[in-house]
Parts: C-alpha cells; sequence; structure tokens
C-alpha cells in the first residue's frame, strides 16, 4: 500500500533534504509536487486542497523558515498533517456494553465482508479473548451462508446456522436471542451487498440495525475502489449511523487514496486495515504509523508487535537453549524461521515497516521473488529426510537430484539454498542466543519509536 506516494513523496523530500534554507518560492514549488503526488494517489481534491492549505499555512511562519534544519522541519509538518487528516491515533472497537456486543458488517458486494467477519472474530478471540457468535443475512449471494461457516471454523467462531429462505430481519433477530443464551461475548452480523447503492439494500440495512442496535456498525470497503471507497461510506453513513471503517484489500492498493480521504469525508475512523486473504491479515490503523510509512520512515513499532504476535515462544526458547549449549543450527530449526517470516506476511510485509528500505522500488528490492524463493525452500526441506536435515553436509549429488524431483525444483536451487542456510548458521554463531535480538526489539515496545526526520 501507498508505494506510489511513497515514490513521489520520497523524491520530493530528497529535494527538501538538499535546501540550505527554505523560502516561500520554493516551499511554493515543494507543495505543488507535493499536491501532484496527493492526486496522483487518488486522494479525494477537497482532502487534497485542505491538506496542503494547512502545510503551507504553518511552513510559510518563522519556525521553518528561520529553522537550521528547514527541509526537515518541514518534512514533520507534512507528517503530523497526514495524521491528522487520517484521524490522530488508532481507536479501538467499542465493546463496553451489556453482552452480546453487536457488530453490524455493511458493505458493497465484493468489499471482502465475509472475509472480514472472520478476520474479526479471530481478532477479538486472539487479542481481546472474547466468545464470538458469527451469522450471516446475506440470503441473496449464492453459498455466502456456506462461506460464513467455513471461515467460521477455520478461526474457531460460533456460527449460527442460518437459510437463504429465511427473511434477514428473522435471521437477525433468532441469532441475537441465541447469543444471549449461548452467552456469547460478541456477535457479528453479515449482511447482503449489491453492486452497487439501492433503495431495496439501504432499506434492509436500516431495518437490521433498527433491530439489532449494534455497538458497532462497521463498512467493509475495498481500498483499491480510491476515492470512490470514501463517497460510499459517505452515503452508507447518511443511511445509518456508522461507527467505523474497515479498508480491506489494502495489499493490493498501490496508491492509498482512500486511507487519505474517508476520515475527511465521512468523519468516520478506519479502525481496521485488511492486509491479504488470511484470517491473521488484519490490523488495526494507526494514522502515526501508516504517515510514517508513507515517508519512508518505516513502522517499527507494528513490526515489533507482528514479531511478538507471529513467533512461537516455545520453539524460539528450545532453539535459543539448543545454541547456547553449543548444538549445531539444522535444516529444521533453518524451516521454521522461513515458516515464522511467512507469518508476517512475507519478505513484503516485513521491508514495508522497516525504515527507509519501505521507500526503495520493487527494482532495487525484489521482494515478490523472495518471498517465492522462501516458500521454494520450505519446499526443498520437506524433500528432504530427517537425517539430511540433521546432518545437510551428508546431502550428495544424488540426493540432490531426488530432492529437486519431490520438491518441484532445481539442483541449483537446492545448492542456492544450502548456501544461504550456512550464511544463517554463520550468523548465528556469533550471536549464541535469539533473545539477545528479542530483547534488542522489545526496547521499542511501549516507548517512542525512534523517528528520523532527515
Amino acid at each position: 500500500m501507498f508505494k506510489n506516494l511513497q515514490q513521489n513523496l520520497g523524491k520530493v523530500i530528497n529535494q527538501l533534504r538538499g535546501q540550505a534554507r527554505l523560502t516561500e518560492s520554493n516551499i511554493k514549488d515543494t507543495l505543488r509536487e507535493v499536491r501532484l503526488a496527493l492526486l496522483e494517489a487518488d486522494v479525494a481534491l477537497p482532502v487534497v486542497k485542505e491538506l496542503i492549505e494547512q502545510i503551507r499555512n504553518q511552513a510559510i511562519g518563522k519556525k521553518v523558515l528561520e529553522s537550521l534544519t528547514p527541509g526537515q522541519t518541514l518534512i514533520k509538518i507534512v507528517y503530523e498533517k497526514l495524521v491528522q487528516i487520517m484521524g490522530e491515533a488508532n481507536e479501538q472497537l467499542n465493546l463496553a456494553t451489556q453482552p452480546p456486543a453487536v457488530i453490524l458488517m455493511a458493505g458493497l458486494q465484493g468489499s471482502g465482508k465475509t472475509t472480514s467477519v472472520a478476520k474479526l472474530a479471530r481478532w477479538l478471540k486472539e487479542k481481546h479473548k472474547k466468545s464470538v457468535m458469527v451469522v450471516s443475512c446475506d440470503v441473496y449471494r449464492p453459498a455466502a451462508i456456506d462461506q460464513l461457516q467455513t471461515l467460521a471454523s477455520e478461526v474457531n467462531a460460533t456460527f449460527y446456522p442460518s437459510h437463504n429462505v429465511d427473511k434477514p430481519e428473522a435471521i437477525a433477530t433468532a441469532a441475537l436471542k441465541e447469543a444471549k443464551l449461548k452467552f456469547a461475548d460478541v456477535l457479528i452480523v453479515d449482511t447482503a451487498g449489491r453492486l452497487h447503492i439501492d433503495a431495496a439494500m439501504m432499506n434492509e440495512i436500516k431495518s437490521l440495525h433498527t433491530i439489532l442496535n449494534p455497538i458497532e456498525t462497521m463498512f467493509v470497503v475495498d481500498a483499491m475502489t480510491g476515492q470512490d471507497a470514501a463517497n460510499t461510506a459517505k452515503a452508507f453513513h447518511e443511511a445509518i449511523p456508522l461507527t467505523g471503517v474497515i479498508l480491506t484489500k489494502t495489499d493490493g492498493d498501490a496508491r492509498g487514496g482512500a486511507a487519505l480521504s474517508i476520515r475527511h469525508i465521512t468523519g468516520k475512523p478506519i479502525k481496521f486495515l485488511g492486509v491479504g486473504e488470511r484470517s491473521v491479515a488484519l490490523e488495526p490503523f494507526h494514522p502515526d504509523r501508516i504517515a510514517s510509512r508513507i515517508l519512508g520512515m518505516g513502522d517499527v513499532l507494528s513490526l515489533v508487535e507482528e514479531v511478538q504476535a507471529s513467533f512461537d515462544q516455545d520453539k524460539v526458547d528450545k532453539l535459543t537453549d539448543k545454541i547456547r549449549k553449543g548444538k549445531k543450527f539444522d535444516l529444521t530449526d533453518f524451516k521454521m524461521q522461513l515458516e515464522q517470516m511467512t507469518k508476517m506476511g512475507g519478505l513484503k510485509g516485513l521491508m514495508e515497516k522497516m525504515p527507509e528500505i519501505g521507500q526503495m522500488t520493487h527494482k532495487n528490492v525484489q521482494t515478490e521473488n523472495g518471498d517465492r524463493e522462501v516458500i521454494r525452500m520450505i519446499a526443498i526441506i520437506n524433500s528432504m529426510t530427517l537425517k539430511e536435515r540433521a546432518f545437510p553436509d551428508t546431502i550428495k549429488a544424488s540426493h540432490k537430484l531426488r530432492i529437486a524431483a519431490g520438491s518441484g525444483t532445481k539442483v541449483q536451487e537446492i545448492n542456492r539454498m544450502l548456501k544461504q542456510f550456512n550464511q544463517a548458521q554463520k550468523l548465528l554463531k556469533k550471536f549464541k542466543n535469539i533473545a539477545g535480538m528479542q530483547n534488542m526489539l522489545g526496547k521499542f515496545v511501549g516507548g517512542q519509536t525512534p523517528r528520523k526526520w532527515m
């Protein structure tokens, strides 16, 4: 997400860093470039106008013009205004009500509502230890109910069965009654979508809202629709009182215009980002962290949180103890590390959150190729015997031919993987324990993220 905006603003930032001093003239030129970058990112025009005006008003003051580092000061102003336009801080779900807390999901067809229901259920179970029931009131889309049932099973949420012949209002009433009987903490209600906004759709969602009286009404919208996402959210908010937005498919959106437009146009906060297809691919929306990513300063706090959430601490402790005792780091251990990386969104997901690196183009950092390489390496190790994994030095040419056939790879790829394994083995010897590396990352948690305005 924000790839295009990162690249365009990156050029502006690099120009600013070379300025010995700023004048009203070169601030004007800079703001023109920022304006073009925002428009190319499909940010809504009213948002662009207000953002540029706010930056201009603050930038032409003495604080910037007389600053010893005017370029960095102006970048800081851009950062602060980006945060402000997106909503200042993360707004969490409000679950402070008599259980069950009802969350009503609304949106157009194809926006990702049903998968977002499952992702949100998983997030509530894992992060807040809530018991969650889900129900589908979508009686129009073929297999919508079956899809939610399958996803509910995947995330271990309670599924309330419904049928295409039932009325959505009747389903909602029965599900709410069942959630109370089973003492569910949260009831998430999936609703029908249309290809466009129509009277029938709005009347139905209004009726469901009246019956359920939800504490949260979340609008689910596809990020790739750009500023249209903000306009659609506004239309829904005029029909029912939205409390927040889930922006989906952000991993496929290179522009990011929706994220910068929705709060300003609707007045409602983005609460979550859908960052992939898997049920774990949901992350809270933090305006300050997103602004940091846009300006190429990375997102260290989110990276640390993902590391802590994704790593199997028991496995890490066992590996640490193994290395401390002087035992060799083998291919089974190497495979575990590769699998942990894929859990955190792969190489691309990691690098987007790292300072400076997130700003690089794919020409410089081939993250997609890197992710495919990781998957290939796991397949190669899976095709080895337990003895070969424990003693890689025993792998001969004939073994490599068998492994290549079993993993669908070439012998050259096996040689490359073994070379990378040897490099990882040598690096790990220098650390002697993984806990030391984790403690280093852990210092960021609970404190200020170090930011570099230069």
